[in-house]
């Protein structure tokens, strides 16, 4: 697999706290790349960062090859680079079907990816034409996604997807992120449910103190309990 996303010595700077303190991380073309890490560590920072929502104040961010770090984030995300939010970023006094509008280029939505997008999440189906402020937390989430993908994307950025979310709605959430993880669509995803991260992530880092402190196959991670008790201070079997 070849490098889709690689971070060099980033630094990025929030006011006076110096947060992301010298990030080295490749994201590889195709499937699902996990970051882990305690709360606080620097994973929602080193997306928008990626995302050119907070700029690097030191180092060199490059998407397919291309530097992108001093970028703004309308031309990062012309390249094809979306980005979920943990607060998923929907607007609740529009419509499901107005959210997607706004999200699709010149509001136009093509109907076979429209209807792709439903056999995601049936729910948006349901609640087209509701106010998305009425949705429950899971579809919320749903729609949020949705919004990042209503475009061909080479590379979508999501941020704790499974946050607050029931059992069941994270089990749908999972499965359908692995049918995204089957297209032309690499995601790049942070999330504190280990046992979603095992099953998504082929690679996967781990942040601490504003660096990446591992990186690796999901695979070896998860079959070592030691490695895992070391870099993240407990086990992905607690997590199951």
């Amino acid at each position: 697999m070849r490098d889709l996303l690689t971070l060099e010595g980033v630094h990025t700077h929030i006011a006076q706290y110096h947060i992301l303190q010298g990030v080295d991380l490749t994201v590889p073309e195709g499937g699902v790349a996990v970051m882990l890490g305690r709360n606080g560590a620097g994973k929602t920072t080193t997306l928008r960062t990626i995302m050119g929502l907070w700029g690097a104040s030191a180092g060199t961010i490059r998407f397919d090859g291309t530097d992108i770090t001093r970028l703004d984030t309308p031309a990062i995300a012309r390249l094809g680079i979306a980005y979920v939010p943990e607060n998923m970023g929907i607007f609740t006094d529009l419509t499901v079907r107005e959210n997607m509008i706004l999200a699709a280029t010149g509001g136009a939505m093509e109907s076979a990816r429209l209807d792709w997008i439903f056999a995601l999440f049936p729910p948006l189906k349901t609640f087209w034409d509701k106010q998305a402020g009425n949705l429950s937390g899971g579809q919320k989430q749903m729609l949020s996604v949705a919004r990042a993908v209503i475009e061909p994307r080479r590379l979508i950025l999501i941020d704790e997807p499974t946050k607050g979310l029931a059992p069941a709605i994270i089990k749908s959430m999972t499965a359908a992120l692995a049918e995204l993880a089957k297209t032309d669509t690499t995601i790049l995803l942070v999330e504190q449910n280990f046992a979603m991260a095992r099953s998504l992530g082929q690679t996967v880092s781990v942040m601490d103190d504003g660096r990446i402190v591992h990186s690796g196959d999901m695979a070896a991670l998860a079959a070592d309990a030691g490695l895992q008790e070391k870099l993240m201070g407990l086990s992905l079997e607690a997590h199951q």
